[in-house]
């Protein structure tokens, strides 16, 4: 792809992003929460992508730098400030020192046992973080800004209010934490592309396709996974800071597999290896968990009420297994759907239909060309 057609792809998404808030009211997604959790799961997923899709290492473990970003920013908080800028920069650089600590021991494998392994550090770290650890994490309560911490970078004294992120003046809740996210969004979808288009890129695409050959050209792979292991956990790190910049909390919860899972699915849904993929696979899932869960046999009711009652109830209680507290099902049968016909996720749909449209173009025109002038 060339410069140019980067460049526009960027700034498609840059409006689509930004204007969010208009074309996702219709669809009932236009209020901030929801739209906060589209910007830091997209961009939790971006990050995944860069590993996931680029070398085909699949961690099962990313979860782990999510919750030591999540950490990293309560305690700048608490230490520092409410500055979310600060809080940002050291998760940021935190997760890669844990990032670069279990990449180096878990990289000297490959396959499901590198997953494993991952694993295996994830769910030591939600462990330590909700018992071993709770004079740093506060155990199973959670880790949060209390009046009392020092904040030394603060000056505006004590406040009797709730403790907020700010960014000079301006509260890290609703609208404005919304924007913040979306500007570390496109920020880290800026960088992955340069990623995706650089030479550095090209090495990952070719560990991906055939280390063993790579290694027999005399290239030692490691270093380059090991640099796309550290990245993609600083990512996950940066969406972890993120969370409690908008809300300042922190809790072992976020390190538990079903995150390291649920980033995979938002990967592959969306289309691993290409550059929106993850974005759209992760704003579907977060829209799914908010939208469908929220559906109850009242609403269901509602929604079938033009249907006669020996129809309606029917079709309520089987449509109540997959809304509400089965939306999960919902996302099986989807990702199901997705895997079987479509193994490249929501892009390679499409990609199937810009193809069919070119297609249809192209047979149009021979027949223009040679239709009988009047």
């Amino acid at each position: 792809m060339s410069p140019a057609r980067d460049l526009l792809l960027f700034g498609i998404f840059s409006a689509a992003v930004l204007t969010m808030p208009v074309w996702l009211t219709p669809l009932g997604a236009g209020y901030p929460d929801l739209l906060q959790k589209f910007a830091i799961y997209g961009l939790f997923a971006t990050g995944f992508n860069l590993l996931f899709g680029l070398t085909g290492y699949l961690s099962f473990g990313h979860a782990a730098f999510l919750g030591v970003g999540s950490y990293t920013a309560v305690w700048t908080f608490k230490l520092l400030g409410m500055n979310p800028i600060p809080a940002a920069i050291m998760a940021v650089v935190t997760s890669g020192l844990f990032a670069l600590a279990i990449g180096y021991v878990s990289l000297r494998r490959s396959g499901i046992y590198f997953s494993i392994l991952t694993l295996a550090f994830a769910q030591m770290s939600y462990n330590l973080a909700y018992s071993v650890l709770t004079p740093i994490t506060n155990g199973e309560t959670g880790l949060r800004v209390l009046q009392s911490d020092p904040r030394i970078l603060d000056t505006g004294g004590a406040s009797d209010g709730p403790l907020l992120a700010n960014l000079f003046g301006i509260e890290m809740t609703g609208w404005g934490g919304f924007y913040f996210c979306a500007v570390i969004l496109l920020i880290g979808f800026f960088v992955a592309q340069r990623i995706f288009r650089s030479p550095f890129g090209i090495m990952l695409r070719a560990v991906k396709t055939n280390q063993n050959r790579m290694i027999y050209t005399g290239l030692n792979p490691r270093p380059y996974t090991l640099a796309a292991f550290v990245i993609s956990g600083m990512y996950a790190g940066l969406a972890g800071a993120l969370l409690c910049i908008t809300d300042p909390l922190a809790g072992a919860e976020r390190m538990q597999w079903t995150a390291s899972g649920e980033v995979v699915l938002m990967t592959i849904l969306g289309g691993a290896g290409t550059l929106l993929g993850p974005v759209f696979g992760a704003a579907l899932i977060k829209y799914f968990e908010n939208i469908f869960s929220a559906f109850n046999e009242q609403t269901l009711h509602e929604i079938f009420s033009f249907l006669p009652d020996f129809l309606e109830v029917p079709v309520v209680a089987v449509s109540s297994l997959f809304v509400g507290e089965g939306w999960h099902l919902t996302l099986g049968v989807l990702f199901m759907l997705i895997v079987i016909f479509l193994p490249g996720g929501i892009m390679e749909g499409f990609a199937r239909i810009g193809r069919l449209f070119r297609r249809s173009a192209s047979k149009a025109e021979p027949s223009r060309a040679t239709a009988p002038a009047e």
